[in-house]
């Protein structure tokens, strides 16, 4: 009973903080996410991470309230999804319900501007510290030929053609499912071709 009660009480406040501190939702919360539930509680490894986030992607809606519904869930099944995910947007309900009715004097506020202009680096540095991780796990996954293909081909599919994120994840997630399988073949056909040469 005691180790259910903190299995709530550890998911309300990672909940509680990604909803306070997750500044500019969406992508920029994941980092906290990613600190809650890989570092701080250990629930989910980096890789299992990567991979929820990725299909967490290629699914409709917003990615904090679907990453706190799939930690919910791992944790406490269908009552933990419906708990982590009100915990998650409590803090910005109630701040959304509080700062309505000053939403046009804030708009133009100095300090308001500066908030922002001030919180933009740390969100940035989290970012970027986070995508270099997956790089780096990207790299050691697939190898630097690979992975920096991987990059480049998903940077032209992104910002040249300007294809739906969500179908460039599942492109890719379908060819992570053959990945090995293809690298294996092609490793063997080189040998054929050497052991050819060699004859």
């Amino acid at each position: 009973m005691e180790k259910q009660q903190n299995a709530y009480a550890q998911l309300a406040m990672a909940m509680l903080r990604t909803g306070i501190l997750g500044y500019g939702g969406g992508p920029s919360v994941m980092p906290l996410f990613r600190y809650e539930a890989v570092t701080r509680y250990k629930w989910l490894d980096d890789d299992e991470f990567g991979e929820t986030l990725a299909i967490a992607n290629a699914l409709p809606g917003p990615i904090a309230t679907k990453m706190a519904a799939y930690l919910g869930y791992k944790l406490k099944k269908t009552t933990g999804a419906v708990f982590a995910i009100l915990f998650h947007i409590l803090p910005s309900s109630i701040a959304m319900i509080a700062l309505l009715s000053l939403v046009s004097v804030l708009s133009h506020s100095k300090i308001v501007a500066g908030m922002i202009a001030g919180v933009m680096p740390v969100v940035a540095v989290m970012l970027g510290q986070m995508a270099y991780d997956f790089g780096e796990k990207t790299v050691k996954g697939l190898g630097k030929v690979f992975g920096i293909a991987m990059f480049v081909i998903s940077f032209l599919l992104l910002e040249t053609i300007h294809l739906h994120p969500a179908i460039v994840i599942l492109i890719f997630l379908a060819y992570g499912s053959i990945h090995f399988r293809l690298v294996a073949k092609w490793g063997k056909n080189e040998k054929k071709k050497k052991k050819d040469e060699a004859g």
